[in-house]
Order: structure tokens, then sequence, then C-alpha cells
């Protein structure tokens, strides 16, 4: 039935004339016309018959050459077919304003590298360099009108605690696209690829896509975030690079390829952490020579060299150091609060207290990160925090004594008096 759709449109017009000849047959009968009567009438308009043959021909002459045309143009997407019917769209929603959607989606992607960087700078404490060399790559790599691979390829090196993790979050969240994050220590076994790319057919969750699959099928602009990509098993590694080499990875249970050109891969890596370190803070001014020494590096700490090959940018996350880490120990604290349904009073976090995770970071230098810090003092004050939430507060601050850290509850009416005097 299906098949004879197409043909019976077709038809369409010739059914029309037969309709008309019919009806008109039909006018004539039930109007008792003699065939004298519609001869005279015929010699009558006699006349007319040329004008009207005339303009009957250029009329289908157009109609046949538009109908051309327009077919050309909607073949090439730059013309929608219309009907004399209503289009679902336009009685459902507003039409115009998603075919304006879909043309900003398909046309080349310019973003503002300078107010990403900014962006990302403002958010990502202690790695401004890395933050503007990667703002510049996205904005070259994302007006490319032909890819054949992934936006970008980045792995994010250097010691933990100094925000790969997070600077990938917030990319993602500045570009305004989906996260998909993978904790690759969780794949050190030769079958973790099933978890990120599907069970072949007859094994044990064929029914479903992979997790990676899956969420690139259905969000093909991700961010793929690879937490630790170190400790991922070699067989996912080889996985990974027909979606990095090719543009598509393979769902295992369908055989469907999954497009990856849309895709941003970020890759972090703890590894060859003093390596890297000495290298960024000798070559802080030499970039090109900052990358290609610490691509060396990765290899001699056993990194995997194919993965190596295909990297677009490796950039290197410096320890932090001094002001920095109160900084990002004063967010974490923040952060930590918050989570108990609190806020910090402006200034309500004690110096002393940040000076303390100064000094133990120094003293343990990489061994612990500033996040880890602030967890042992989540520990000291986690039963004072839920003591003034029960007590119906909203704001804190945070009291470093002889009894260790505590949180006191603040008055709003006076941090609301401080923040006006300042």
């Amino acid at each position: 039935m299906k098949a004879l759709l197409p043909a019976l449109n077709r038809l369409m017009p010739v059914m029309m004339v037969i309709f008309l000849i019919l009806a008109s047959l039909q006018a004539a009968a039930s109007l008792h016309l003699s065939l004298a009567s519609l001869t005279h009438f015929m010699e009558w308009c006699a006349p007319a018959f040329p004008m009207l043959m005339g303009g009957s021909s250029l009329l289908v002459l157009a109609g046949l050459m538009f109908e051309t045309r327009a077919e050309r143009l909607a073949r090439k997407g730059l013309r929608r077919r219309r009907g004399w019917m209503m289009d679902v769209l336009a009685r459902l929603t507003n039409r115009t304003a998603l075919e304006e959607m879909l043309a900003r989606e398909q046309k080349e992607t310019v973003i503002d590298a300078e107010e990403l960087a900014a962006g990302l700078r403002a958010r990502v404490i202690g790695q401004d360099q890395v933050c503007e060399d990667i703002a510049a790559q996205l904005r070259r790599r994302m007006a490319l009108q032909v890819r054949g691979k992934p936006v970008g390829i980045f792995l994010l090196a250097g010691p933990p605690g100094t925000g790969k993790t997070y600077l990938a979050k917030q990319m993602a969240r500045q570009l305004d696209r989906p996260l998909l994050h993978f904790d690759m220590t969780q794949m050190s076994s030769p079958h973790a690829a099933t978890q990120l790319f599907g069970s072949p057919k007859g094994y044990v969750g064929s029914d479903t896509f992979g997790k990676l699959t899956g969420g690139l099928k259905e969000k093909p602009d991700a961010v793929v975030l690879l937490d630790e990509i170190e400790k991922a098993h070699p067989d996912v590694f080889k996985k990974f690079l027909t979606a990095w080499n090719d543009g598509h990875v393979t769902e295992a249970s369908t055989g469907q390829q999954v497009s990856t050109v849309r895709a941003i891969f970020v890759l972090t890596s703890n590894i060859a952490t003093e390596a890297l370190s000495e290298i960024a803070d000798r070559l802080a001014d030499e970039p090109d020579r900052m990358r290609a020494e610490s691509v060396e590096a990765l290899r001699q700490a056993g990194f995997a060299p194919e993965v190596l090959n295909r990297l677009d940018r490796i950039f290197v996350f410096r320890a932090l150091t001094g002001l920095d880490v109160a900084r990002v120990a004063a967010l974490e604290i923040e952060a930590m609060i918050e989570s108990y349904g609190l806020r910090v009073e402006t200034g309500g976090i004690d110096a002393s207290l940040l000076f303390e995770v100064m000094r133990r970071q120094n003293k343990m230098g990489a061994a612990a990160s500033a996040r880890d810090l602030v967890r042992s003092i989540e520990d000291m004050m986690s039963d004072s925090l839920i003591s003034a939430r029960q007590q119906g507060a909203k704001m804190v601050r945070v009291i470093s004594g002889e009894n260790g850290v505590t949180a006191e509850i603040a008055n709003d009416t006076e941090a609301q008096r401080a923040r006006v005097l300042r």
C-alpha cells in the first residue's frame, strides 16, 4: 500500500481533470442544456481560446520551472518543501524558531576565545596559561567546517588536586555542552570495554547500548571526560583509537557506528607528575618545547605511544603554591558548607585556618591536595554544621581555635551591614 502512495500523488492532476469533466457533464445534465446551446456558447467564446491557451501554457511552464528549482534546492538543504496542508510543526510549535535553531547548529561555530579563557580563569585557580591555550585551541578547531575526527583530543597532565577534572567540567559548562564523565580506574580489566562500547549479541547486556556509545548517540556534541586515562586497560585504549582516528565508534550490540566528530575528548592523567612539574617550571616561556618534552616524559613513564600520537594537545598543570592553595581551600570549604544547606559569611573563613592549610600543603608537597586537607577540616566541623542547621541558621563563620575547627552561627543582619560598608 505504501508503494502506491507516490504513484497516486503523481496521478492526482489527471484525476482532478477527470473529476472536473464529470462534474461539468453532471451540471449540464442538471440544467437540461442541449448540445446546440453548448455549441453556441463555445462559438461565442472561440475568440478567447488562444488567449486562455497561451496563459495556461505559461502557468504550466512556470509551475514546472518552480517545481524543478525547488526540488533541487530542497535536496541541497537550502529550501524546505511547502505544501497546501498545514505542517504539524506549524500547528503545534514555532516552526520558524525551530528552523533558526537548526540553521545555527548546522553552520560553523565560532566562539570568543578571550571570553571563554576569562570564564575558565575565574573558576580554575592557578592555571591561567592552560585556560588561555585551551580556549584558543577550541576556537580554532570548532570553526572548522570539514572535520573527520573529534573537535579536540586534549590531555590534561599534572599533579593531583590542581584542577584538571574541574577544568573539563567548567569547559562543558562554558560551552553549554553536555558532559559525559567516565572514571577510567574502573576500566582496568579487559572486559571493561563492554561498559563503554556495549556487549556483543548473545552476551549479558547486549540489549542496551554502552555508556559511551549511547551517550554520544543522544548527545553528539558532548564533552567526554576520561579521568585518569593511564589506568585503563589496553583493550579499552584500542577502542578509543578508532573513535579518535576515524571519527566514529562502533556499538558492539548492534554494529552501529556512532559519530564522534562533534565531541570533545578530555583526558586527565597523574602519571610522571614530578617530571612534568619540572618541565613546566623550566620551560614556562617556551610552550612548544614544553609540549615536546612532556610527550617524551609521558612516553618514558609508560604512557601508551599510540594514544600520545593521536593527541591534539597536551596541557601541563603546575602544582599550586602560595595563595593559590588558600584560594582553592577557601572555595572547597565554601562548597562543603553549602552542601549542608548553609552559606559562609562574607570574610567568615578564619585566615589562620587557610594559613595552616598552606603550611600543611607545603610540608606534604604533591602527596596531598588542598581538597584532601579540606576533607580533614570537614571531619572536624561537620558536627557544628549540623547543629547550626538544626538551630535554623542560614549563615555561618568558620573559626579555628584550640579545640579545632568549628562553625559558628552568623547574624544575617550583621553580615548584610558589613557587606554594605565594604
